[in-house]
């Protein structure tokens, strides 16, 4: 008995020194392993911030406006939100009601408590560059967010739950919260193109298209302008989004109007930022939220085929009638108004309603 007992106690003393070994032989291996890590970020352009663990941009790397800049942005945020509540009050939108348009709306508010910092996502205006940068926030090093698989909207869902009102508005209280806007039908464009032409084979937009294609195809007023191509023409197209207004058929979060989106009549916003000066507008956020060395002011998935956006503006918008362009207009008309831009431009491009009614007639 007591050789067993022995035994067993060379058995446990034994253990205990493999164990205290590894335990040595892994503790230097894990510090290697967190320097050269914090090394490969400072390689590639990265700190690690030792409090939130955020990778940190350089101060050589940093992008700033001076101050008289600084003070031209501020006059130029001031002077859009003021035409916002300006255009609000002549509409009427800022009245509460029972329909989208006078509705508040926090489905794809992203609240950032850390750092101060509340984003409605409008697709396609900025949407993927703003969506990385929210991720970085939410901690996601910027060498995953460029390597991965997943959805970027997933990943900040994950981290980013959605808001109640009364949720959002306590987090406003001491937080910037902004929209980027960007002219409605250059950004209509924009997701036709994205997710209708080069829709991924079998997703939803893929068969979306598809099933456009397969109703309005035939349809006379369109026969002369539907290709034959998978996907619809931008006409075709333009055709199904019409009737889904008309029925009051709910509307893909990448057509859909931002004013009904993100109902800025209803909900507070600080500034307001445009695709069209978004070098300087995300400049002048950055620095206003002190995130200077956290979010780098990088544009992302700045679209596809390559195509100069006038060029594709003229080569989309003049297969569409005028009558076409203006039932377009009357669904995006606040979106015009509330973020100032202008339908003329486009009005030019627009093909007569005689002519294609004759091409439709067979004249």
């Amino acid at each position: 008995m007591k050789l067993n007992k022995s035994n067993a106690n060379c058995r446990v003393r034994r253990y205990l020194l493999i164990f205290t070994a590894l335990s040595l032989l892994l503790l230097p291996l894990s510090l290697i392993y967190l320097v050269w890590n914090e090394q490969l970020q400072k390689i590639k352009g990265y700190e690690i911030n030792n409090e939130t663990g955020l990778s940190l941009i350089p101060d050589y790397a940093v992008q700033s406006l001076s101050e008289e800049e600084m003070q031209e942005m501020s006059v130029r945020m001031e002077a859009r939100l003021n035409r916002l509540k300006d255009k609000c009050s002549e509409f009427g939108l800022d009245v509460l009601g029972q329909d989208s348009w006078h509705t508040p709306n926090t489905w794809e508010f992203l609240v950032n408590k850390k750092y101060h910092i509340i984003w409605c996502n409008v697709f396609k205006a900025a949407s993927s560059s703003w969506m990385f940068n929210f991720n970085v926030l939410a901690g996601y090093t910027p060498s995953y967010l460029l390597k991965t698989k997943k959805i970027l909207l997933n990943l900040a869902r994950e981290r980013y739950p959605r808001v109640t009102l009364q949720e959002l508005h306590e987090a406003q209280n001491d937080s910037i919260t902004f929209i980027i806007a960007r002219n409605p039908f250059e950004r209509l464009l924009s997701a036709y193109r994205d997710k209708i032409v080069f829709a991924l084979p079998y997703s939803f937009h893929d068969k979306l298209g598809r099933s456009i294609v397969r109703t309005y195809r035939k349809k006379p007023k369109l026969i002369s302008r539907a290709g034959t191509t998978k996907y619809p023409s931008f006409p075709e197209f333009v055709h199904w989004l019409l009737d889904q207004v008309k029925r009051g058929n709910y509307i893909d979060m990448h057509f859909v109007s931002a004013t009904s989106f993100c109902t800025p009549c209803l909900i507070r916003f600080d500034m307001i930022l445009k695709f069209e000066s978004l070098a300087e507008d995300q400049l002048y956020l950055i620095e206003k939220t002190g995130l200077q060395r956290v979010i780098a002011p990088v544009w992302r998935n700045m679209g596809k085929g390559d195509r100069k956006t006038q060029e594709l503006q003229q080569q989309f918008y003049s297969q569409l009638t005028k009558q076409e362009m203006m039932e377009l207009y009357e669904y995006y008309r606040f979106d015009f108004d509330l973020f100032d831009y202008d339908i003329k431009e486009y009005l030019q491009f627009a093909r007569s309603d005689e002519l294609a009614g004759a091409v439709a007639s067979g004249v």
